[in-house]
């Protein structure tokens, strides 16, 4: 696939020698071969900043930092993903059949959604966090105003 048939079809296929290059050691487990991280390892399960989480493999945008909250299980979580950012699949690698989730983008495995998550969506998007980048939101710019306090004129 091209770089032109990357940006019409809006799908990211690269070879896996491709994906070699791009990513490092566990993005690559993750991202390519489905593995999972070990819980509490990632930075991200402590960011609390404003902005939108992207897929580590393409730079796609999959969750915005209002959906995230602690689950306490050691990886980073959220309610939602952005609108079409991620396809589900069953996974049946374990006894309990699963739901994994990737990104519509370039195919990187995320991690598992489960259905115990808060409101408003009772779902528990548990991401791998080594398959997420963090992209923090713009500054706001300060308040100003015509007329200052006690500036009247």
């Amino acid at each position: 696939m091209t770089t032109e048939d990357c940006r019409v079809s809006g799908r990211l296929n690269l070879p896996e020698s491709e994906w070699r290059a791009r990513l490092g050691d566990e993005e690559f487990r993750v991202l390519r071969r489905e593995a999972t991280e070990r819980p509490f390892t990632s930075a991200l399960n402590h960011e609390c900043r404003r902005g939108i989480f992207l897929c580590a493999g393409c730079g796609a945008e999959l969750f915005r930092s209002d959906a995230k909250f602690d689950s306490g299980t050691g990886w980073p979580s959220f309610f939602e993903p952005i609108a079409g950012a991620v396809d589900t699949k069953r996974d049946f690698k374990l006894i309990v059949p699963r739901t994994e989730y990737h990104c519509t983008r370039c195919g990187g495995h995320q991690g598992h959604v489960f259905s115990d998550g808060p409101a408003p969506t009772g779902l528990r998007y548990c991401n791998n966090g080594v398959a997420l980048r963090f992209q923090p939101a713009p500054a706001r710019e300060p308040e100003t105003r015509a007329n200052p306090p006690g500036g009247e004129e």
